[in-house]
């Protein structure tokens, strides 16, 4: 699951015509005008809920979208501790100018707070026509209501030569052990006894086994998702799906969840589970991870793509991790590699209360254009990457691999999602990849020489040769289900959060308890389930994925 909505404090947006620039002057106005197409400088709000960290568009890429359309955006995100974000917009009526509400996209859409793009599209829209070209009915609403209200979030074309997600272990495991094949927990559980049994230290700390994060929303990514990974679900959040029939059950239901927390709990209480997984803080998980000596992780990449920048930057390489097809057994296939097609159920809506309405939808319609494509994927010509023999070259990969900060310094990457995007698979006229890493050679060319050296000792280019094709995993008729907007008025949505609150603390509690414990407190937690409706929840959900399936093969 992508980043789970997070918590908002305040919410007062503001949308500004630019005047004159600073210094109060026609003829600065003028220039920039100029500049930016002959359209006039506007600022324009933007919420977005999965954005954790402050962005005050003025990096290097965001500047050039100005300079290029004219538009400044005022980025807010969620804050604080209350995740009432969308609902409380909705309850004020005050909104952005632009806004992705994620999984309140439903709620906002019933309150008439999302302008309806349908028209928009049909007169202005060429480059959103051109891109969603035969995938529009995947971003309309229901099929009550089968109007667009929002533009997607994922690419449209998608290759996979990267997995994210997945169960990960340091290059140094594999090395010394004389590369293993690692394929089931079983096979991993060893591993990281053989090495700690060798290296009960590294550079002076002791070694851990596996660190989780369970203190906050990240329980989720590191604790929830990878149970239903080892079970070989594909990523459908919190429930797990029929492929064919589309009936959907809560995942903590689920018998070979049940045995991944059983393992879990095992490994607790074997000593290889950090301590503190559960406690720590954010901040205190990533420094550990950049110190050296957390032998594992199961988590996103981009989660902790920070302390893997820290470690390269360090010349700690062989500290990096790398990503395996673990699962509860062999005949079960890791879903990591999924190809959900083009699913854009989530996506920036514009507010039915915006002045700018036609400027925003402008502006969107331009994030979808290939000048616009290449600018927030490749970032500047002569800065970031040069022209050799007709194609792009990237000129600051090293950096790009070893700084932390280096998304936020440059841009390049901070507007890809949830805007308008080709995806990593699509070329531009020129034929060249859209993405810096959508091919197997661009791609091979951002590892180190550690990970080309563990990967030829495993016959494989890239990491994802060691995981199922997309093709012998299949499709997906409904995308993922956690990507589908539940009605404001449905019961589901209060029946699901306090099912997650719940379990949240119940499989904590299981996992650190002891393993004579597993059983009764794992049956108790099914009997609260049902206590909460859960059934009821499974039906509702089960509607909704099969009245996806139906949208979509109209």
């Amino acid at each position: 699951m992508k980043k789970r909505n997070m918590l908002i404090g305040g919410l007062l947006f503001a949308t500004v015509l630019m005047g004159a620039c600073s210094s109060g002057s026609a003829d600065n106005k003028e220039t920039t005008k100029e500049s930016s197409g002959g359209k006039e400088p506007i600022t324009l709000s933007f919420f977005s809920a999965d954005l954790t960290e402050d962005d005050k568009f003025d990096n290097p890429v965001a500047k050039e979208i100005t300079k290029r359309t004219g538009v400044t955006l005022e980025i807010s995100h969620p804050v604080g501790g209350d995740e009432q974000a969308v609902p409380l917009m909705i309850a004020s009526g005050d909104y952005p100018d632009m806004l992705f509400a994620k999984g309140d996209l439903n709620k906002l859409i019933e309150a008439g707070g999302a302008l309806a793009l349908d028209d928009l599209i049909e007169e202005k829209g060429e480059n959103i026509k051109k891109l969603y070209e035969g995938n529009l009915d995947r971003l309309k609403n229901s099929l009550e209501d089968p109007q667009i209200y929002h533009l997607g979030t994922g690419g449209v074309e998608t290759v996979y030569n990267a997995t994210s997600g997945t169960f990960q272990i340091q290059l140094d495991v594999l090395k010394q052990l004389g590369y293993p094949t690692i394929r089931t927990l079983e096979d991993f559980e060893s591993a990281l006894k053989d090495y700690i049994a060798k290296n009960p230290e590294i550079d002076g700390q002791k070694t851990v086994g596996m660190s989780l994060l369970g203190s906050d929303w990240r329980w989720l990514i590191t604790v929830g998702n990878p149970s239903g990974f080892a079970a070989g679900y594909q990523d459908d959040g919190q429930w797990i799906v029929d492929l064919e029939s589309g009936e959907t059950t809560y995942k903590f239901q689920d018998e070979k969840i049940k045995d991944y927390f059983k393992w879990l709990n095992h490994m607790y209480a074997e000593g290889l589970i950090d301590p503190e997984s559960f406690t720590q803080k954010y901040d205190t998980y990533i420094a550990k991870l950049s110190a050296g000596n957390v032998l594992a992780v199961a988590d996103q990449d981009w989660d902790i793509s920070s302390a893997v920048a820290a470690l390269k930057g360090d010349g700690k390489n062989w500290r990096t991790f790398a990503p395996l097809p673990v699962t509860l057994s062999e005949d079960i296939l890791s879903p990591s590699t999924k190809d959900y097609g083009f699913t854009g159920t989530t996506g920036i809506s514009i507010s039915s209360t915006s002045e700018h309405p036609e400027e925003a939808f402008e502006f969107l319609d331009w994030m979808a254009s290939e000048e616009a494509q290449i600018l927030v994927n490749w970032g500047l010509e002569g800065v970031n990457y040069e022209i050799k023999d007709g194609k792009r070259v990237a000129t600051d990969l090293d950096e790009a691999q070893t700084d932390p900060q280096y998304k936020n310094k440059t841009g390049i990457g901070s507007y890809i999602w949830p805007f308008p995007q080709w995806g990593n698979g699509a070329e531009d006229s020129t034929g060249q990849p859209i993405a810096r890493d959508s091919t197997k050679e661009l791609k091979e060319a951002t590892y180190t020489a550690e990970e080309k050296e563990v990967l030829k000792a495993y016959d494989a280019q890239l990491w994802v040769d060691l995981f199922p094709s997309a093709e012998e995993l299949g499709g997906t008729k409904h995308g993922r289900a956690y990507e589908i907007a539940i009605p404001a008025d449905s019961d589901l949505t209060v029946t699901q959060q306090r099912a997650d609150d719940y379990t949240t603390q119940a499989i904590t509690d299981i996992i650190i308890s002891s393993p004579d414990d597993f059983e009764t407190k794992w049956s108790a937690m099914q009997d609260e389930l049902s206590k909460l409706n859960i059934e009821d929840a499974d039906k509702e959900m089960t509607k909704l994925v099969q009245d996806r399936m139906e949208l979509w093969s109209e």
